[in-house]
């Protein structure tokens, strides 16, 4: 990372092994990461610190995990363990990650306390930003001329995306078939958007699923893999997302795309970073990129998936940096300056990009 320019690392911790049964807490798994703290942070790298990441506790899930809302003071007496030890190391603390896609809506919504009361418990120790990593889904209608497929993006767009943004704004919780609550102290919780972005999603009332595949002439098979992977390239839905969101300072904290061949990565990259920077151009103040990920890494049950920048060999572990890694050290290195000239550099032979 440093090598390459990078200012900014985001990583998470696992609860689970910090504190692996109930009310005991594990010293040398913390201090496996503060010697990771002070590694990165000799380097001059800043550290995007993640708590929830999909790792809780086996002894948390049994009591119910989140969907319980007396389970939140759990969490809490972890915080309070674990901050005094890491509040100093760490840059930008965010809470969770992507649970705005939780389909368990009392876990979804409660997960909005959660951020309100863990802030606070965070600034008794630190005054650095908080936030979240929200997953901002772009609903499009598979038929835009279809009122049923129009009217059911707009509703999904609601409860992944816009019950959220409506809730840190004022504090009102409002989501279809609950009545309202109300979190007062939910948009002080919150010092920035943290944005994780890939690709668009078609809406079709005529599925059970409400999903549509791609169009065939928007697939992309970046991977031999099924089709959960085929992604289409949509860098509008990152725009315009983000225009939604210029109250508060942005960091992108996740956006990139799994591909065996390296060049649908740079492309990615160039589409949605410009994307990025015409929203900054029309008012968001974009403060950061983090992209998924650094090094290729065991991906939903599979090492087939790479998203690394930097190509990891799983029996070795030898890590070497891919084009795009240099691509976007290039970029950072400029001021965050993209040309076609640079791109042009990176992607010569467009025509023979390998697909599935």
């Amino acid at each position: 990372m440093r090598d390459l320019g990078y200012q900014a690392f985001r990583m998470s911790l696992s609860w689970g092994r910090l504190e692996p049964a109930e009310g005991r807490f594990d010293e040398d798994a913390l201090t496996v990461y503060r010697d990771m703290f002070s590694r990165i942070k000799a380097k001059g790298i800043k550290i995007f610190l993640t708590f929830l990441h999909g790792s809780e506790p086996e002894w948390f899930e049994q009591k119910g995990n989140f969907s319980r809302r007396e389970n939140i003071d759990c969490f809490l007496r972890f915080l309070e363990w674990i901050m005094p030890r890491i509040k100093d190391d760490v840059d930008f603390w965010m809470i969770s990650n992507e649970y705005n896609l939780k389909s368990e809506v009392d876990l979804k919504l409660n997960m909005l306390e959660v951020q309100s009361r863990a802030a606070a418990q965070v600034r008794r120790y630190s005054d650095r930003p908080i936030g979240s990593a929200h997953a901002m889904q772009c609903y499009v209608p598979e038929d835009p001329t279809s009122e049923a497929d129009c009217m059911l993006a707009r509703y999904r767009d609601w409860t992944a995306n816009g019950y959220f943004y409506h809730a840190v704004r004022t504090g009102e919780v409002i989501y279809p078939g609950t009545d309202m609550r109300v979190l007062p102290d939910l948009p002080k919780a919150m010092d920035f958007w943290g944005i994780n972005y890939y690709t668009r999603i078609l809406s079709s009332a005529k599925r059970a699923n409400m999903n549509a595949p791609f169009h065939p002439y928007e697939q992309l098979r970046m991977i031999d893999l099924p089709e959960f992977y085929l992604e289409g390239f949509y860098a509008d839905g990152l725009r315009n997302g983000l225009l939604n969101l210029r109250d508060k300072p942005v960091y992108i904290t996740e956006n990139g795309n799994c591909c065996d061949d390296d060049r649908w990565r740079i492309l990615k990259l160039a589409l949605d970073l410009a994307a990025a920077k015409d929203a900054a151009d029309h008012g968001v103040d974009l403060r950061g990129y983090l992209h998924w990920s650094l090094l290729d890494n065991y991906e939903w049950t599979s090492f087939k998936p790479r998203f690394g920048l930097v190509d990891v060999d799983f029996s070795t572990f030898k890590r070497t940096p891919k084009p795009s890694a240099y691509f976007l050290s290039e970029i950072i290195r400029s001021g965050g300056k993209l040309s076609g000239k640079l791109v042009r550099n990176y992607l010569p032979e467009l025509p023979q990009l390998k697909l599935y």
